[in-house]
């Protein structure tokens, strides 16, 4: 019944943000309008809308202690390749980490705005096969 349609992203300089959205994440503009740009991503069928907002606005939340998680992330096959496209255009990123099997490092936007990357284990229950798989055996029992 429901998914995922748009993640809103609230920027400072929509022109700034919408040209680097476009060149180092590959998203596609559906429509742009006075103070926002909608986009697509290549693979899957969530979008991503830039909003104008007149001071930063955070994009992430506190958990334990002082320890950052961001409301969404990226997904990517070759998390490895990922990294080092940021890292060769000079985009702030910290180190790949590992937990149990899934790899994920945090990049940052033109605006500072924090997003993960991960990358899934096989054997994961959150890999996108196994969803699928989830999903498929739902619709079936329905």
């Amino acid at each position: 019944m429901f998914k995922v349609g748009s993640i809103f992203i609230p920027v400072t300089d929509i022109e700034k943000s919408t040209e680097w959205y476009v060149k180092f994440l590959g998203v596609k503009i559906i429509v742009s309008w006075g103070d926002g740009t909608g986009f697509y991503l290549p693979n899957g069928s969530t979008q991503l809308a830039l909003i104008k907002v007149e001071s930063p606005q955070p994009t992430e939340f506190i958990t334990k202690g002082n320890q950052k998680n961001s409301y969404f992330n990226f997904v990517v096959d070759d998390i490895e390749t990922a990294h080092q496209h940021f890292i060769n255009n000079g985009i702030a990123t910290n180190e790949i980490n590992d937990f149990d099997g899934m790899k994920f490092f945090d990049f940052f936007d033109l605006a500072g705005n924090p997003f993960s990357v991960v990358s899934e284990v096989d054997e994961s229950p959150y890999h996108s096969d196994n969803v699928r798989k989830m999903q498929e055996r739902d619709k079936k029992n329905k």
